[in-house]
């Protein structure tokens, strides 16, 4: 149910001059990627209709049944963050290459262990989930990787290109699956997901990805791990943006934890199940065709709120209604809403990550999402054991429902923010260069202030830490001279010259704003010095 590749649909933001949403096909490189990604998302799809109706055939368990969405979730939560560290630092087309060959081989054992009879409960969650670790291992590259392949002014349209393939094969993928399943088995859908990771893998071996070059030493693995759970600390837009995505998610995924479930209990064939999921696939596009008209007339926020009131509605209804064709319709709906809320977060978590920390923020959010459905998966499928899908369904649909509430006290951030790169820095003059592994280093800021304005100096330099401890700062301190009056002193400690220097390539044209206005303080010029630990020498 969930894809590497599901990536944001539109943008308020998006000037109306921009390109038309095709433009981008006419980049080789980027069609050719994109219709094998087509092909690979509709077998994904595929898969995930099989193993959930193969699942129902293993076990009546309501609770193994949801597990297979625990099990497709729980790799992204363990290895996201470790993904988008790597994801930072290695070539990207490589890693991506790398795990796709991964997903074919056990795309393949799970359709030979199922054509061959011998499939179990516990053997088919834990081909689910070496199947989508290798998922959770390429998701934070896949993302960061849409700069690379088309030029900055058709990204928003690439973007959008993205989404319409992706929730195409929402509604190709289950409907065809319905049909295999049900005429040829479960196997066969599984050999047929194999065969669809081809096309990704002969396009991305093809494709030639510029070599950025960067006068900055790479960061280590332990460094870029340290450097994103530091920037996120820090960044308190992008902590909001978690914790309200996080609290919604865990409420809707009782929709793909029990829908298998409903659906058997509809009818036994897995057409149906499919034909419920073909139509949340269209309702999906419907959607992503709304979307940029609701986002001109009305807020984000507007916005979000009716798609979470609807999927509230949906769940309600799914817990009430017992018709195929109603609960056909209601897919559409539930479709179209979960899109928009979706997309919604994709969007606001793309705008708040800068280019040198994004696949790694992406990370962030993917281990938050995947947390969630897994957590949430896991604890519906409980209750539902120990009472019934139905008061399941109906404590899941109050639950979203109340998460309209969250919208005073966790406003989604601004995405208006310029974070294109700023260091305007002077190299200081030096004796001789540090090594980049020499540190900690001590940087010290000195200003000189107008008296009258020291309140407001002193307000703006402790909101000022978090920019310096978000890039890289692990010390900081305001001190005031004893012997210069209107004399203080910043001083921050950086752990190493190296990580020194990525602190001003970390800069940005937003954070630029908020220098300024403690600078605008200064009745004189500031003076910084550097200093790096002088450690106790040996005698021989």
């Amino acid at each position: 149910m969930y894809s590497r590749r599901a990536m944001s649909l539109t943008d308020r933001s998006y000037p109306p001059s921009l390109p038309s949403p095709w433009h981008p096909l006419g980049n080789r490189n980027f069609r050719n990627l994109l219709i094998a990604d087509l092909v690979s998302d509709i077998g994904a799809f595929m898969q995930s209709v099989g193993a959930a109706w193969l699942m129902t055939s293993l076990t009546d368990s309501p609770l193994y049944i949801a597990l297979i969405q625990t099990a497709a979730a729980l790799p992204f939560f363990l290895l996201a963050l470790p993904a988008g560290t790597i994801g930072d630092i290695v070539d990207r087309r490589k890693l991506i290459l790398v795990t796709e060959v991964w997903m074919c081989a056990i795309a393949a054992v799970l359709a030979i262990a199922t054509l061959a009879g011998v499939m179990t409960p516990w053997l088919l969650l834990l081909l689910t989930f070496a199947l989508s670790a290798g998922d959770a291992v390429e998701a934070p590259a896949w993302r960061a990787t849409f700069p690379d392949l088309v030029d900055k002014q058709e990204l928003p349209a690439a973007l959008v290109l993205n989404g319409v393939e992706f929730n195409l094969a929402r509604v190709v993928g289950p409907g065809l699956a319905g049909l295999i399943v049900s005429v040829l088995g479960v196997g066969v859908t599984f050999a047929l997901n194999t065969f669809s990771f081809l096309g990704v893998i002969l396009v991305v071996a093809k494709w030639k990805r510029p070599k950025l070059k960067s006068e900055v030493p790479v960061e280590n693995f332990l460094g870029g791990i340290a450097a994103a759970v530091r920037y996120v600390r820090y960044s308190p837009g992008i902590r909001t943006l978690l914790m309200r995505s996080a609290i919604l998610i865990f409420f809707t995924s009782s929709f793909w934890a029990l829908l298998p479930t409903a659906a058997k209990k509809l009818s036994d064939s897995p057409a149906v199940y499919g034909l419920l999921l073909a139509c949340f696939g269209a309702g999906a596009v419907l959607g992503a065709v709304l979307l940029p008209r609701a986002r001109a007339r009305f807020s984000v926020e507007v916005i979000l709120g009716i798609a979470t009131a609807v999927f509230s509605a949906v769940l309600l209804s799914m817990a009430f209604l017992r018709g195929s064709v109603l609960l056909c319709a209601l897919m559409l709906f539930g479709g179209a809403a979960w899109t928009i809320f979706m997309s919604v977060f994709n969007v606001v978590v793309q705008k708040l990550a800068p280019d040198w920390v994004r696949s790694r923020v992406l990370a962030f959010y993917l281990f938050v999402f995947q947390g969630s459905v897994a957590a949430g998966s896991t604890l519906w499928g409980t209750v539902a054991t120990h009472t019934s899908v139905h008061r399941t369904l109906v404590i899941a649909g109050i639950g979203t429902a109340a998460c309209l509430l969250l919208q005073p006290v966790l406003r989604l951030p601004s995405t208006s923010v310029d974070l294109s790169a700023w260091n305007h820095w002077l190299r200081p003059a030096m004796f001789q260069e540090p090594d980049p592994d020499d540190g900690p280093v001590l940087v010290t800021v000195k200003y000189v202030i107008d008296r009258a304005k020291t309140h407001d100096f002193l307000h703006h330099i402790y909101r000022y830490e978090r920019i310096r401890r978000r890039d890289g700062a692990t010390e900081w301190r305001v001190f005031a001279d004893t012997q210069i009056p209107d004399a203080y002193l910043e001083a921050f400690v950086v752990d190493s010259w190296a990580e020194h220097e990525r602190q001003h390539d970390r800069f940005t044209r937003a954070d630029h704003e908020a220098e300024r206005r403690v600078q605008s303080f200064a009745v004189k010029p500031i003076e910084v010095k550097h200093y790096v630990h002088a450690p106790r020498s040996r005698r021989s």
